[in-house]
């Protein structure tokens, strides 16, 4: 669980986005995530690029916590990301989501 002092890291707004990233996560109605997800991202040195392994059920919201990862990185590192999908149907939605 969230501590209860850090319950503001369930807002998107809380992990140093930029504004038009955060714009585009709320227009497709994501404004906060779920307890799990922002457990993932506060757990040991995962912000500062060290291994982070999850697992959750179809749809539970895997990929938000990696693409969060991926753009904070990409964003604060200036380094290009491989993100690897397993279709390419995925492929080619992320492709567009992520423009």
């Amino acid at each position: 669980n969230v501590p209860e002092d850090q319950a503001d890291k369930l807002l998107l707004a809380s992990w140093g986005l930029p504004k038009a990233v955060l714009e585009k996560y709320h227009r497709l109605g994501v404004v906060q995530m779920f307890e799990w997800q922002a457990e993932c991202l506060m757990l040991g040195q995962v912000l500062e690029g060290k291994n982070l392994v999850y697992s959750a059920p179809t749809s539970a919201g895997k990929t938000l916590v990696a693409e969060l990862l991926i753009l904070k990185r990409v964003l604060e590192t200036r380094k290009k990301a491989l993100l690897i999908l397993p279709f390419v149907s995925v492929a080619k939605e992320k492709k567009c989501y992520l423009q």
